[in-house]
């Protein structure tokens, strides 16, 4: 009995020592790996990646150019896999149907914005891609080249014939880069726009098309590191917006008619009409007033075509010299109306540069027919109509100091912190948490480049990042082989209303992703689709997107949207709750999606989880097999 007493003191002593010893030891090691020293987040990277959420091994991310059959429907038996529409739907854009808008008044092109269909009237099939769609050429071929099966439309090659826009050639279209203005080709035009406003500076880095055309000047000032928002409405010149996209180039189906554009205030640092048949003098100066509202202080305006050059242009443009002088002189009253001051007007180009602040000009716009606008803030302009008025700029001490301070020129303004959190004028934020977005975004770019390898390779040029935030996503995706569609909800916080543009949009005073462009996300709010063609963008991001509309969208009409503006072979990456995605992932995949769960980069215990997808290749002429 004393030995066996013996023997278990023993073994309980031994037992609280291995108890002591095993706490010390994890309580030394989890303060080591706290500190930061040593190898501790080698040792957690090690147990997440043993840990993370399994893979999908038919996962493919590469891009196919033939058709393959449609696969049987892999989503949970609760979701019924959606059929695919009818060939007819190939072009659907939900908000810009040609017949529904003809039912509306033609005043102020009215009938040309934007019309939804009502609830009733949604589609939920899946929108097809046209009998032989293969992948777009990659940038930067693909400005000059664009599959014909892919937009197989060719009546702009016809009516545009003699002013280069567009030619077909066999198999493909190809863009020699003219234009109504500019014969010589966009370059030689670039160039004389360059003599005047410093372009190569990096000044000018987001600039504003109004009706663009195929956006050729977009396309060629991309050369330059110039950004630029084309957009034209979806009218008789059939698919010239649908063949900008195809070309890699930022465009939106969009005009100036009796709503605001989708844009907050002082975005743009250029914004250019080449004879894009805009009354500018009519309206008592409305569309001028427009323009200089998303112009930062100090921007330009460019304008060529008629009345500007009427002396020597007046008969090709059949048109009498008083009617055109006229004209040019309403233009050049309402530019001094808004203290624009004309630097240039040559060969048939007029070039003016909007005020730096209000006290410049104070007086010049003290005009009794013409008022401030008066808006609750600058971000309050979705389905907003456009007003007759002068919108005001921050105000300043001085005439010489920019009203809300001064930009850093690109490729310094990617990630310097906005003038309006430096000065304290962006509730909400710090220059801190600026700083901070910014690391997060890098963090979760490394992390999505170890899913998907292809994601800065040039094979995903059109992004859209549907809840753009600070806009630090595309900061940290910043590369000339792509660019990125920043968009803010309308539904966003509305604590930050300074900083954000909430109908679905994004301040580049605030966002940091310089290499992105600001628009509206019009499938939010209302649950609309967007403004641009079926198969636009070959990537599309979504952070908690899901979560922000839950109880408001259904996700199915959701994720229908993003399927019909996703190219074929297209790659999304949704970051939300797991709760969330795990009912997108079994919409996803009765869309014939297909997805992988994959845990956050923080650890399998961080309840939020990003899941990849990969839409499908299938085209009308395998739709019944």
């Amino acid at each position: 009995m004393a030995r066996n007493f013996t023997e278990n003191r023993t073994r309980n002593t031994l037992i609280v020592v291995v108890i002591f010893g095993l706490c010390s030891f994890f309580y030394l090691l989890g303060a080591w790996q706290k500190s930061g020293s040593g190898g501790g987040d080698r040792i957690q990277n090690w147990v997440n990646e043993q840990t993370k959420c399994a893979q999908l091994p038919n996962l493919n991310f590469e891009t196919h150019h033939k058709a393959s059959d449609l696969p049987n429907g892999t989503g949970s038996s609760n979701v019924k896999p959606f059929e695919p529409c009818d060939e007819q739907y190939t072009d659907y854009t939900p908000c810009e149907e040609q017949k529904r808008a003809m039912t509306f008044p033609r005043d102020n092109m009215i009938y040309r914005e934007r019309h939804c269909p009502p609830d009733n009237e949604k589609l939920h099939c899946l929108i097809p891609a046209p009998k032989g769609y293969v992948a777009p050429f990659k940038w930067p071929k693909s400005r000059d080249l664009v599959p014909y099966a892919n937009v197989p439309h060719k009546s702009l090659t016809v009516e545009k014939a003699i002013q280069n826009w567009v030619h077909y050639e066999g198999n493909v279209f190809r863009f020699p880069g003219g234009g109504t203005q500019f014969p010589q080709g966009a370059d030689k035009y670039i160039d004389q726009l360059a003599s005047v406003i410093p372009i190569a500076e990096g000044k000018v880095r987001t600039a504003l098309d109004t009706g663009c055309g195929v956006a050729s000047l977009g396309a060629y000032l991309l050369k330059k590191n110039v950004l630029t928002m084309s957009f034209a409405p979806r009218d008789n010149h059939e698919a010239q917006v649908q063949f900008a996209l195809e070309r890699g180039v930022p465009a939106y189906i969009g005009v100036l008619g009796s709503i605001k554009l989708p844009f907050p205030s002082r975005v743009f640092d250029m914004a250019h009409c080449s004879r894009c048949l805009i009354p500018w003098s009519g309206n008592d100066g409305m569309y001028m007033m427009e323009v200089d509202r998303v112009l930062r202080p100090g921007g330009y305006w460019v304008l060529s075509g008629p009345p500007i050059g009427w002396k020597i242009h007046y008969k090709g443009w059949q048109r009498t010299k008083e009617d055109l002088q006229n004209e040019q002189r309403k233009i050049e009253q309402f530019a001094e109306l808004l203290c624009w001051k004309k630097i240039s007007e040559k060969d048939g180009i007029a070039i003016w540069r909007k005020r730096l602040n209000d006290n410049s000009c104070s007086m010049n716009q003290d005009n009794p027919k013409v008022g401030k606008c008066d808006l609750t803030n600058d971000s309050d302009v979705w389905y907003k109509k456009m007003e007759v008025c002068i919108t005001p700029l921050p105000e300043v001490n001085s005439v010489s100091e920019v009203a809300g301070g001064q930009l850093e020129p690109f490729p310094k303004r990617l990630y310097a912190v906005p003038p309006c959190i430096t000065l304290g004028s962006a509730p909400g934020f710090s220059v801190q948490s600026y700083e901070e977005d910014n690391k997060l975004w890098q963090k979760h770019v490394e992390a999505y480049k170890k899913i998907n390898n292809l994601l800065d390779t040039g094979r995903y040029r059109n992004i859209m990042d549907m809840n753009a935030g600070l806009g630090s996503f595309a900061a940290a995706l910043e590369s000339p082989k792509l660019w990125v569609m920043n968009v803010i909800p309308t539904i966003a916080n509305t604590s930050t209303i300074v900083t954000f543009y909430f109908s679905v949009y994004v301040n580049t005073d605030v966002y940091n992703g310089t290499k992105a462009i600001p628009v509206s996300v019009e499938a939010i709010l209302r649950c609309e689709g967007f403004s641009t063609y079926p198969r636009t963008y070959d990537l599309i991001h979504s952070n908690a997107i899901f979560s922000l509309y839950q109880n408001k969208c259904k996700f199915e009409d959701i994720l229908l949207e993003m399927d019909r503006i996703l190219r074929p072979e297209g790659a999304v990456i949704i970051r939300d709750t797991v709760d969330v995605l795990v009912k997108v992932e079994k919409i996803a995949n009765a869309m014939r999606w297909k997805t992988r769960l994959a845990d956050h980069e923080g650890g399998p215990h961080v309840p939020e989880k990003i899941l990849f997808a990969v839409k499908q290749y299938w085209a009308v002429a395998n739709k019944s097999s």
